[in-house]
Formats: structure tokens, C-alpha cells, sequence
């Protein structure tokens, strides 16, 4: 990729301005591009759970300039305890050893603190639109022609989606989300509650077959992330459409848990901060459709069951950018950006089918195997990180064609 110069090469508008969105933003200009980027939310989204950056996303934030911040930024928790029906120990784990991590290498971070990070590296480069979105898109002409929901209409040479897991971009172009969604069989909740329980940069994670609650501390605060994750074999339609079925749903689910459980309960019911959806990965045969391509979990969201999302998206937005640095056409840079990437996906995808969500075990003998296999790392930990965390090498900065 070139510095960017006073002609753009192209003007490219991004959907999304989380972490995919910002991440393609910054490249992009790099490259030369005139870069517009449209958010629905009124400003930069900050709060938000800890999330990891591990592998190749390390060497993406490197190239950014912005690891320095991010070793700032980092949580580094401490401890993973994990426990029983009626809340004693069953081991506690170095948090590197539950995530698979490189200790000292790959970093965990505030949601809010890496979409921060990434806004500052781009808001002086590019334009950004808070409090609008995309409504329709129409490629018939030689361009893209794009109207937001505030009426306003432009014409983009390129559209990319960077739009989350329920992507609209995607809706647009390449068919509504039920096609593409692979439900994994769980709901979660999550929110922020007050600290009563003297947790210090540190999880407790409680597990019966089925449900699974945790709190998680990332820092001395007076306040942690609560997370209600339980198993749900058919989509819970009704949950997802009416706040009084959630809640009737996971009121039912969690009756007669022990531990914290039943304070965390009626803590989400009256939280502001609440975030309910269930556990799904988007899987697409393409990700791309003409002058439309897609990045991050609007085309291969692998859910936080792999820990990977924060890093497939930073990882994504580079290949797309570097694509489209290196190609003139948008045909061929979309269709290498898929041939360089799509591997790494599938790998990091797979990690559920694999093992990753063996810490949420559905019934008692799983859970027996899960404790069995807790009890050995806790005395012997392993050290080496899954290889999909690492598995795509970089190529180098594009020079323009």
C-alpha cells in the first residue's frame, strides 16, 4: 500500500464503524482511496465485554502503529476459576491456558478501548457519518448508488459491509441472514453489575449441564460483566422479538441455580446495558456480489464461542484492503481477498466443532469430561496456542498498481 495521495484512486464507502469498519478505513486511505464510513450509532461505541487479539491480528495492529496503545489498553487477567452447581472450586487457570493464548504475546482488551484506539487512527483521514445508515443499494449503473436512511443519496465506487453479524449490506446484496446463519444451540445475555464479590482481573465461570453463568473482572472497578450463557437446541424466536419472553425465558432457564446466579438474574432484568442474542456463525459460499463485498462477522462472524471475532475482523480487513491495493479491478481483488483469507476463516470457524465450546458442556457426562480435563491443565498447563490463531502469514504491504 502507498501513503495516499490528493487523487483518490476510489471513493469506497464502509458500513460499520465497530472494529471491521475503522480497521478497512485506515488501510484503505493508506492505499489511496477516498474512504467514507457510515454508523448507525450517534458516536463511537465504547463499554463492552473483554475481547482478545491473538495470532496474525498481533502483526495487523502492529503494521497500524497502534500495539503500543493496545499493551496499554490490556487487561491482562489473572485467574479463570472455574466451579460447581453449588459453587466450589474446581480448578482455577491462567487465563492464557483457558484462551489457548501466547502469554506476554497476544493481548486482551476493553471492547470499548480497541474501537477507541481505532477511531483515533482514522478520524482525522476519512469521513465518518454517525447517526445514519444504509437503506438501499443500486448497482446498475458504474457505480454503487447508495441511500441512507436520513434520505441523503451518493455514489460510491465500492460498498464494503462491515456491519456486524446482522449485516443489512449483506441483506441487500446477497439474501437475508437466515441463508447464511449456522445456530450453534445457545442464547446469551450479558450485561454490567455492581462488583459485591470482591473479583480482582479474574473470571468465575459456574456450570450445570446446560447453563453457565460468569463473572468477569477486568480490573479493581466496582463493576463487572455478567454473562448468562445456556444451551437452547431450537432458536428462540419469540425471545429475540419481545423483552417479556427473554426474560421469561431466561427466568425459567436459570430457576433454582445456585451461586451468585439468581442476583445476576434479576441484576439483567433491570440493566441498561443489556446485549441478548444467540450463538450463530455466518457461513457464505461468496463474500462479495459486483461492486459489494463483505468483512468481519457480516461475512464469517465466527462467535465468541472462538474467541477469534476481534481477530478474524482485523485480520479480514486487512486481506480485503491489501486485495484492493493490489488490484485494479474490483472483480479480481474480491475474488483474491477470498482466496487468501478463506482458509484462515474456516480454521478459526472450526474451532467450535473442534472444542470451543467445551467450556458451555450441554449435559453431565460433557461437563464431567470438561472438569476431568480443567483438573489436568491445572496441573500441567499446556503452552502451546491453537495453530488457527496463527495460521495466515501476512503478505506484505501492496504497492499501487
Amino acid at each position: 500500500m502507498t501513503s495516499p495521495s490528493s487523487t483518490p484512486r476510489g471513493t469506497v464507502l464502509i458500513s460499520g464503524a465497530s472494529i471491521t469498519g475503522p480497521a478497512l478505513a485506515y488501510w484503505l486511505h493508506r492505499a489511496g482511496f477516498g474512504v467514507t464510513v457510515v454508523e448507525k450509532a450517534s458516536a463511537p461505541r465504547g463499554g463492552g465485554y473483554p475481547i482478545d487479539i491473538r495470532g496474525t491480528a498481533i502483526e495487523v495492529v502492529r503494521r497500524m502503529g497502534i500495539l503500543p496503545r493496545l499493551r496499554d489498553a490490556h487487561v491482562d487477567t489473572g485467574r479463570f476459576t472455574f466451579l460447581d452447581a453449588d459453587g466450589g472450586q474446581i480448578a482455577a487457570l491462567g487465563a492464557d491456558t483457558v484462551a489457548g493464548s501466547m502469554a506476554g504475546q497476544d493481548l486482551e482488551v476493553r471492547r470499548g478501548d480497541l474501537t477507541a484506539i481505532l477511531y483515533a487512527a482514522v478520524r482525522d483521514d476519512v469521513e465518518l457519518l454517525f447517526g445514519d445508515s444504509v437503506d438501499t443499494l443500486d448497482q446498475s449503473g458504474n457505480g454503487v448508488d447508495v441511500t441512507f436512511r436520513s434520505g441523503t443519496r451518493r455514489t460510491f465506487d465500492l460498498v464494503l459491509g462491515a456491519d456486524g453479524i446482522h449485516s443489512r449490506t449483506r441483506e441487500l446484496v446477497l439474501g437475508p441472514e437466515e441463508q447464511f446463519d449456522r445456530y450453534l444451540g445457545y442464547a446469551v445475555a450479558v450485561c454490567t453489575v455492581p462488583n459485591t464479590f470482591g473479583l480482582s482481573r479474574e473470571v468465575a465461570l459456574w456450570s450445570t449441564p446446560g447453563r453457565s453463568a460468569a463473572l468477569y473482572a477486568t480490573g479493581d472497578g466496582n463493576e463487572v460483566n455478567a454473562f448468562l450463557t445456556f444451551h437452547q437446541p431450537e432458536r428462540p424466536l419469540a425471545a429475540l422479538r419481545e423483552p417479556q419472553a427473554r426474560w421469561d425465558l431466561v427466568a425459567r432457564t436459570f430457576a433454582g441455580a445456585g451461586w451468585e446466579v439468581p442476583g445476576i438474574v434479576e441484576a439483567m432484568r433491570h440493566a441498561g446495558d443489556l446485549f441478548f442474542d444467540v450463538v450463530s456463525q455466518i457461513r457464505m459460499p461468496t463474500w462479495s456480489n459486483g461492486r459489494v463485498a463483505l468483512a468481519g462477522d457480516a461475512a464469517y462472524a465466527p462467535s465468541f464461542l472462538t474467541g477469534q471475532g476481534s481477530s478474524l475482523a482485523l485480520v479480514g480487513a486487512y486481506m480485503l484492503a491489501d486485495s484492493l491495493a493490489r488490484h485494479r479491478g474490483h472483480d479480481a481483488a474480491f475474488a483474491a481477498y477470498e482466496r487468501g483469507t478463506r482458509e484462515f476463516v474456516t480454521m478459526n470457524q472450526a474451532l467450535v466443532d473442534n472444542g470451543g465450546a467445551r467450556l458451555f458442556p450441554t449435559t453431565a457426562e460433557a461437563l464431567e469430561q470438561r472438569n476431568a480435563m480443567l483438573r489436568g491443565l491445572a496441573a500441567m498447563p499446556a503452552t502451546t496456542p491453537r495453530p488457527a490463531h496463527s495460521a495466515l502469514v501476512l503478505p506484505e504491504l501492496a504497492p499501487a498498481p
